[in-house]
C-alpha cells in the first residue's frame, strides 16, 4: 500500500499539522513561563494551559501513532539516497519520542511535585495524577520529579534540533531537490519556491508563533468578598414614610430594651467572611465559603460577652480552582490534620460610638497566636449587622512551607474581613 501511496491519508496530514501547530504553540508557552516572574498568577495560569497543551499533544500523539500502524507513510523519492532515508526514519521516530516523552515526563513532574496542585484541562477536565507517585515518601518522590526534570529538559533541546532538521529538510526537498515530498502532507503541492502552499505553511508557522506571544493569559477572576460587602438594609436606612394622622394619634411603638445582658444571636445567609493577599503585586481575594459563630454579645455587657468564630478550610475560594484545590493542601492549610480554624475572644473594648474590638487568640494549622478584630456594630431592634478588618501574618502559622514560605512572591500579611447579618435568638 505504501508503495503505491503518494500522500499520507486525510487523517494522518490533519493530526499531522495539527500537531505540529500545538507543539509551535507549546514551546513559546514554555519560553513565557520562564519570562514571568516565578509564582505570578500570570505565570501560575501559564503553567496551567502549559500541562493542559502538554496532554493535548500526548493524546493526538497516541491517535497519530495508531493511525500510522494501520496506515504505512508513502515512500520516498526512488532516487533518495539510503543516508538521507536513515536520516529520514530517525528523525520521525524521535519525533515520536519527543510527541509522547514531553508530556509523560511533564506529567510525572506534576505527579511527583511537593506542592500538589491538580490538573484541569482548560480549567473544565479532570486529569489525574499518576498512580502512586503523589503517595510515594519524601524522598522516592524527589527522586521522580528530579527524573521528570531532567528528561523534560532533555527532550525540550532535542525538540529545537529536530524542529530545525525537519524544516531545513522540507526546504531542501521543495527548493534544491525539486520532488514531491511536501505533497505527502500538503496533497497537490508543486516542486519550487513558488509553491502557495509551501507559503501557506510558512504563513501558518508565523501566525502560531504571533498567537502564542499575543494571547492574553489571565487568572480567573476572584468572587466576591466581604472587603466591600452589599450593605445590609435596616429600618433605619429606609426611606421615612410620612405619617398620617392615624399614625400621630396611635401610641408610639415600644422601643428594644436595653441589652443589659449578653444575648445570643443568629448569623444570617448572606454573611461573608473573606480574605486578601498581594501575589506578586497582585491582589488575590476569596472568601471561605463554609463557617459558623456562636456570639454572645452586648455592648451593655461587654465583660459577659464572648465569640467563637469557626472555619473550614477546606471551603477556601478564590476563583481559580486548580489553585482552590491546592489550598488546603499540606504547604498551605493543612485540612485534612487541621480542618477548622477558631477565633475565641472573650474580651471585648469599646473605642467609639458603635465601634468595638474583640480580643482573642486565632488557632490555626495547629498554632495559636492572639489576635484582635476590630469591628463595627449597628443594632436595630432584633437585627444587627457588623463589620470587621483585621491583618495577620501567614508566616506565623505556618501558612505556606517551602517555596511558599517565602514572602517574596506571596506576602506575609493577609487581610481578613467579616460582613455579617446576625438575628437576636
Amino acid at each position: 500500500m505504501a508503495a503505491n501511496r503518494t500522500q499520507y491519508t486525510t487523517v494522518a496530514i490533519i493530526l499531522h499539522w495539527l500537531i505540529a501547530a500545538t507543539i509551535v504553540f507549546q514551546v513559546i508557552v514554555g519560553w513565557r513561563m520562564g519570562d514571568g516572574p516565578k509564582g505570578s498568577p500570570t505565570t501560575f495560569a501559564l503553567f496551567q494551559l502549559h500541562k493542559s497543551i502538554g496532554i493535548t499533544i500526548l493524546l493526538l500523539s497516541l491517535a497519530r501513532l495508531a493511525w500510522r500502524l494501520v496506515n504505512p507513510a508513502p515512500l520516498g523519492p526512488e532516487d533518495q539516497p539510503r543516508w538521507e532515508r536513515i536520516a529520514s526514519k530517525t528523525v520521525h521516530l524521535l519525533f515520536y519520542v519527543i510527541m509522547i516523552g514531553l508530556p509523560l515526563t511533564g506529567w510525572i513532574m506534576v505527579s511527583a511535585s511537593r506542592v500538589t496542585i491538580p490538573t484541569l484541562l482548560y480549567g473544565v477536565i479532570p486529569w489525574p495524577h499518576i498512580p502512586g507517585l503523589p503517595e510515594l515518601a519524601a524522598g522516592p518522590k524527589h527522586l521522580w520529579h528530579e527524573v521528570g526534570e531532567l528528561g523534560h529538559g532533555v527532550l525540550v533541546k532535542l525538540t529545537y534540533v529536530l524542529l530545525a532538521l525537519h524544516l531545513g529538510a522540507v526546504a531542501k526537498h521543495q527548493i534544491l531537490d525539486r520532488d514531491a515530498v511536501l505533497a505527502h502532507m500538503a496533497p497537490g503541492a508543486r516542486p519550487g519556491w513558488r509553491e502557495p502552499r509551501a507559503w501557506l505553511a510558512a504563513a501558518g508557522f508565523d501566525r502560531t508563533v504571533d498567537g502564542s506571544f499575543a494571547v492574553k493569559i489571565k487568572a480567573a477572576p476572584p468572587p466576591p468578598t466581604a472587603a466591600e460587602p452589599a450593605p445590609v438594609e435596616s429600618p433605619a436606612q429606609t426611606k421615612p414614610v410620612q405619617p398620617t394622622p392615624a399614625d400621630t394619634a396611635a401610641p408610639a411603638a415600644p422601643t428594644a430594651p436595653a441589652l443589659k445582658d449578653p444575648v445570643a444571636w443568629s448569623v444570617q445567609k448572606g454573611s461573608t467572611l473573606g480574605f486578601a493577599a498581594s501575589w506578586s503585586g497582585n491582589a488575590i481575594e476569596g472568601q471561605f465559603t463554609r463557617w459558623t459563630a456562636d456570639i454572645l454579645f452586648s455592648p451593655e455587657a461587654l465583660d459577659r460577652s464572648k465569640l467563637t468564630v469557626s472555619v473550614d478550610m477546606a471551603s477556601a475560594k478564590t476563583g481559580d480552582d486548580q489553585r482552590d484545590a491546592s489550598l488546603p493542601g499540606g504547604d498551605f492549610f493543612d485540612a485534612a490534620d487541621h480542618p477548622k480554624a477558631v477565633f475565641t475572644a472573650t474580651k471585648f473594648r469599646k473605642t467609639g460610638e458603635g465601634k468595638f474590638v474583640a480580643d482573642g487568640t486565632l488557632d490555626l494549622r495547629g498554632v495559636r497566636k492572639p489576635l484582635s478584630l476590630p469591628f463595627s456594630l449597628k443594632i436595630d431592634g432584633d437585627s444587627a449587622t457588623a463589620r470587621g478588618v483585621t491583618t495577620l501574618d501567614r508566616t506565623m502559622f505556618g501558612v505556606g512551607q517551602g517555596e511558599w514560605a517565602s514572602t517574596d512572591q506571596i506576602a506575609g500579611k493577609v487581610k481578613v474581613s467579616v460582613s455579617l447579618t446576625a438575628k437576636r435568638k
